[in-house]
């Protein structure tokens, strides 16, 4: 048994340094781009191919994350319902005010409260962001580069100095000839790998503004599950206690 169990380490720790290597071997620096009119217009191609002034109309989107995470959101309000677990919380996303549950039990401890409400700021900041971050080239903090890529053809580097979590991300975006992407390259602070690529594909075809269910790395996928726009009455609407 002993024996066994030395092997058992030894697999692991092989598998662990294999990652490692590959890891570094897969990193690649932020390459530099141009910035200016030119890059500006790309991305503005870019918003008119995913018919950004649709999803800007658009003021409810329910979703669920690849964790299982639920997110019904109300644009119009800047107010999101997030669910993971027993934990519900109606989140105003400007202050990441709000209220928390637990097992539909409203928390009142302050501690509690706090990171139930940071938790939820979390989730969404990230996981709204796989859902419609080509709506977001132009966001407060954004810088655009034209990136020249090894087939000759133009990416748009989008530089995040706030906004989110994680301000100081990058991404790369890989465009068709009518501006829609196909995928994107990462340099983020929580990954120590630059430049993992993910496909956007499986795009909604509706008048909310184009969606893409599907984001395919080398490891792992990030879909975008149970996609709808609802249309409800506001007396429906279930962030309505943030407003009594």
């Amino acid at each position: 048994m002993k024996r066994i169990l030395k092997y058992l380490g030894l697999s692991i720790l092989v598998l662990i340094l294999l990652g490692v290597i590959a890891g570094f071997i897969a990193n690649q620096p932020l390459p530099q781009g141009e910035s200016g009119p030119e890059a500006d217009a790309l991305a503005r191609k870019m918003e008119a191919a995913v018919n950004k002034p649709a999803w800007d109309s658009t003021r409810y989107v329910s979703w669920k994350f690849r964790t299982g995470t639920a997110y019904f959101w109300d644009k119009f309000q800047q107010a999101v319902v997030v669910e993971w677990g027993n934990n519900k919380v109606l989140l105003r996303t400007t202050d990441q005010s709000g209220i928390a549950y637990v097992d539909d039990v409203e928390v009142t401890a302050s501690e509690e409260k706090e990171s139930l409400l940071q938790k939820a700021w979390a989730q969404f900041a990230n996981d709204s962001f796989w859902l419609c971050a080509q709506m977001k080239a132009f966001a407060p903090g954004t810088t655009r580069e034209i990136v020249k890529l090894e087939d000759g053809s133009q990416g748009l580097m989008v530089h995040y100095s706030s906004g989110g979590v994680t301000p100081g991300d990058s991404y790369l975006w890989h465009l068709d000839e009518t501006g829609m992407p196909t995928s994107w390259q990462m340099w983020v602070n929580i990954i120590p790998v630059g430049g993992l690529s993910f496909t956007w594909e499986d795009w909604t075809n509706d008048e909310k503004g184009h969606i893409a269910k599907q984001h395919t790395g080398s490891l792992f996928g990030v879909p975008i599950v149970d996609l709808e726009f609802p249309e409800i009455s506001s007396a429906k609407n279930p962030l309505r206690p943030l407003w009594r």
